[in-house]
């Protein structure tokens, strides 16, 4: 018998950014709080203390998670059942890592919505010395709320911390007495789209491999022209191999190869190595990626020197 779904809403930030007094809230609301079973999961204890006599509802049931060494599959489940719960709310500490929650997670449990909050003031410091574990949240947040906004404060360093790592996170500014204002600053491309030929420059290829994967349909039958390292397999056919960098997204310890399909015209080179290369790409279905996505078929190519730096980033 397949086991129900629960629900989970994960809440990021650092001390003090406004998690608390958001859940608090939100726990206030009967639109949301409407008398269903919730589990309250609080990893760190904040500047604001819960007033439960508040909630909308008493079905509310809070559980403290001292250590991210708690985080485990049965520690959850117990919590859960214990609770009786059928959905659960995460306020998670700044300072984890978010990898111990997810390798914890009962299989059934799926994030339903996941917000980060970040005091305005002191973002781009946290950020600075903290980048790690600021890019960590960000890269798994839908919404990033900007709070204690004035209206002297520059947004663009705000705006840019958080594209760097998120393309797609709503972005929100809330200043004091309530008044919020989505993010409209604009990120134009780093390269013409509408070029003959698509000029991918070493530092632009972190930005273009996100806007491609996000964005596929409008890169459908461009001529690019980029420079990559080609990755030979068994288990790709003949005339196929894979090209791409290292990315890292928000330090040393996310780095990962990013690579897309290439077809050549006919068997693919014996060997890998750096190359430049001019490809037309087509948007189909392929088993690397086990969906449609980008292949490109490969017009030319020549040798190249390795890139400078070799990782690509989006800074």
């Amino acid at each position: 018998m397949q086991k129900r779904e629960i629900p989970v809403y994960l809440f990021l930030g650092f001390l003090e950014s406004g998690k608390s007094s958001f859940i608090q809230e939100t726990l206030e609301d009967h639109r949301f709080n409407d008398g269903e079973p919730t589990l309250l999961l609080l990893c760190e204890e904040g500047e604001v203390e819960y007033d439960p006599s508040r909630f909308a509802s008493r079905n509310v049931e809070i559980a403290v998670v001292d250590a991210p060494e708690q985080l485990t599959e049965a520690c959850l489940a117990q919590l859960l059942q214990d609770s009786s719960a059928t959905r659960v709310l995460v306020e998670y500490n700044g300072m984890w890592m978010l990898d111990p929650l997810f390798d914890a997670m009962p299989e059934e449990w799926v994030i339903y919505q996941s917000m980060m909050f970040a005091d305005a003031r002191t973002f781009v410091q946290f950020d600075r010395n903290m980048r790690p574990l600021v890019g960590d949240k960000l890269k798994e947040t839908e919404m990033v709320v900007f709070n204690r906004m004035t209206t002297e404060q520059d947004k663009l360093p705000l705006h840019q911390i958080a594209r760097s790592v998120s393309r797609s996170a709503l972005i929100v500014y809330e200043y004091p007495g309530g008044r919020t204002e989505e993010d409209d600053i604009e990120d134009p491309l780093p390269f013409d789209l509408d070029a003959p030929v698509v000029e991918i420059k070493d530092g632009d290829y972190a930005h273009w491999y996100r806007d491609i994967m996000e964005e596929q349909d409008k890169y459908h039958e461009k001529i690019l022209q980029f420079k990559g390292l080609v990755v030979i397999s068994e288990k790709l056919p003949k005339n196929y191999t894979i090209a791409g960098r290292h990315v890292m997204v928000c330090c040393e310890e996310d780095i990962s190869f990013c690579g897309l399909v290439c077809r050549w015209p006919k068997k693919a080179p014996g060997s890998g190595g750096w190359a430049e290369l001019k490809v037309k790409v087509s948007i189909e279905y392929n088993p690397v990626y086990k969906q449609d996505g980008p292949v490109l078929d490969v017009l030319s190519v020549k040798s190249a020197q390795p890139p400078e730096p070799k990782v690509a980033d989006f800074y």
